[in-house]
Order: structure tokens, then sequence, then C-alpha cells
């Protein structure tokens, strides 16, 4: 398996993948932004046809698009608050749009089947390079404003009283999820983004630990679930992206059925002991 270029290249971009997403994952569900990262997943598939369509690299155009899409929902949701619950289906709808458009034109002479499902066959040399750029920058920021971040996720307008500058981090925020967003993208491919964002954050929380806890079981899971279902993907010969997202299902279903069947038994040990 490692003797092929495409597969050592694939588990590289995968180790700095389960870094990376729930480094930024653990802020949008805490924040309760998950479906923040859905849109973002939607319209990272509008910046790939945009790009290949151009002829241009479609992990810089995912990246780029993503990006501004992110600074536009943070803009309107700022500025329209009592209507916010409508921001993401109108840039969903707008990149789904743009999305479908393009590839049912005929204009694409690429299969962008690959971007919607994840193929390691897909990771060049130069993706893994460019998301190991990407991965580097927006784990360095994290670290950079991870004391601002968490006030931020944890009382918005308290972080605003106390002088952080919450409206330039929440832009700052957008921009480093839709790094995450763009670098997992050749993996899993836009469908289980979000999952792989959200999912191994949803299972660290299981364990009821503090927020560095949290973070580190997060990265933990993450990174058990993408080679899991990446490596089991090579020898089932199906698309990575859907086997890991069952994975990672499969995980967080043990991790909640194994925390129930220790309370019982802690309980059962009280009842009789």
């Amino acid at each position: 398996m490692l003797r092929y270029e495409f597969m050592r290249n694939a588990i590289v971009v995968s180790v700095l993948i389960s870094v990376l997403a729930p480094s930024i994952g653990i802020f949008l569900v805490l924040r309760r932004f998950s479906m923040i990262g859905d849109t973002l997943a939607h319209a990272s598939l509008a910046g790939v046809t945009l790009s290949l369509i151009t002829h241009q690299n479609p992990v810089i155009g995912a990246f780029v698009f993503t990006a501004i899409c992110g600074g536009f929902i943070e803009l309107l949701r700022t500025r329209f608050r009592k209507n916010a619950d409508l921001i993401l289906p109108i840039i969903l709808a707008l990149s789904v749009g743009i999305a479908i458009t393009i590839m049912s034109s005929g204009r694409l002479r690429v299969n962008a089947d690959s971007f919607l499902f994840g193929s390691i066959l897909t990771v060049t040399r130069t993706d893994m390079v460019l998301v190991a750029v990407l991965s580097v920058i927006s784990v360095l920021t994290v670290i950079c404003l991870y004391h601002r971040l968490i006030y931020i996720a944890y009382d918005e307008e308290a972080a605003a009283i106390a002088g952080v500058r919450v409206r330039m981090i929440n832009y700052v925020f957008m921009v480093l999820a839709a790094a995450a967003v763009s670098v997992t993208i050749r993996i899993v491919g836009v469908l289980v983004i979000s999952a792989m964002i959200t999912l191994p954050v949803a299972t660290a929380l299981q364990f009821e630990g503090g927020f560095k806890i949290t973070l580190i079981l997060s990265v933990i899971f993450s990174i058990i679930y993408i080679m899991t279902g990446l490596l089991l993907s090579y020898y089932l010969a199906v698309a990575p992206g859907g086997f890991t997202a069952l994975v990672s299902v499969a995980g967080i279903i043990l991790v909640i059925a194994g925390k129930k069947i220790h309370a019982h038994t802690i309980r059962a040990t009280q009842r009789f002991g």
C-alpha cells in the first residue's frame, strides 16, 4: 500500500486534517455553529467547480470562495441579527446553484465526483503541500487566538464588553473554518466534511472533561476515524468519505453505549455493594 505515492500523500493529508478539523470544529460546536460548517462545505463545492472551469487549483479555489462566503455570513449575521436563521440557507442555495449550474453546463472537462465523495487517487504532491501550508497557518492562528476564541465561544457579548475584538476574530475564525473545509475536501469529499469537523468533537464531549481535554480527545478520535476510514476504504475499494462517516458514527455510538453501560455498572455496584 505504501509503495504508491498517492497513498503516502493521502496519509500525510489525513494526519493534517485530523489535527486541523477538530481544532476548528470544537469552536463551531461550542458556539452551536455546526450548520455553518455544513454551509461552508457546500460553498467549497462551488469554489472547486469555479476553479476547475478556470483551470486553477481546486484546493485554492475552494479555500478562496469558502473564505469569502464565511466572511459574508459573518457580515450578514452582525447586520441582520433578527433574520440570522435565513442567512445560511441563502448562502447554501447560492453555492449549490453555482456548483450545479457549472457541473451541468457541459463545460467542465474534469469529473467533479471525486470532490463530492472523496478520493485518495486525486491527492497529488502539490495538494499535499497546499494542505500542509494551510493547516500549519491555521493551527498556529488558533494557538495565538486560543484564549480569545474560548471567551467568545462561551459568551460573545461578555467578550466584547471585556475588550476582545470579537468582530475581527469572528472574521478570522471564518477564514480558519474555510481552511479546514478546503483541506478536507480531497479525502472525505463535500458531502461529509461537516461530519468530520463535528463528530470527533461530539464524541470527545461525551467524556465531559475540560476544554483542553476535550480538544485533545477530539484530535485523537479524529485521527482514529479518518485513518481507519482511509485505510479500510483502500482495501474495500469504496469512497473514503462515506466510509469514514460510517466509522465516525459507529465510534460515537460505541462511546455513548460504553458510557451508559459504565454508569449502569456503577449504579448496580452501589446498590448491591
